[in-house]
């Protein structure tokens, strides 16, 4: 199962947990997971963030449709703005 790992920001929205491992084919898939399990998370997720797919930082409206391995870890980062 993939492992997703939480920023400290998004804690709260999943019960303060740092990580879970979920059965996901693509990212999609996996947001629906999360959100039927923490409704409301995927709204919350976001433009806001980016996510990481095994240490490769991909914009949240491109990542989608990633496929993801049973040994995945994915990161969901808060997007910082520079100037």
């Amino acid at each position: 199962m993939a492992r997703v790992f939480f920023s400290s920001g998004l804690r709260r929205q999943v019960g303060g947990a740092e990580s879970l491992e979920l059965e996901a084919n693509d990212v999609r898939e996996l947001l629906a997971a999360l959100d039927a399990k923490f409704p409301g998370f995927a709204a919350q997720i976001g433009e806001a963030n980016a996510i990481a797919i095994d240490g490769e930082i991909i914009p949240h409206g491109e990542a989608l449709f990633e496929r993801l391995r049973p040994e995945s870890e994915i990161h969901f980062l808060p997007k910082i703005g520079g100037g």
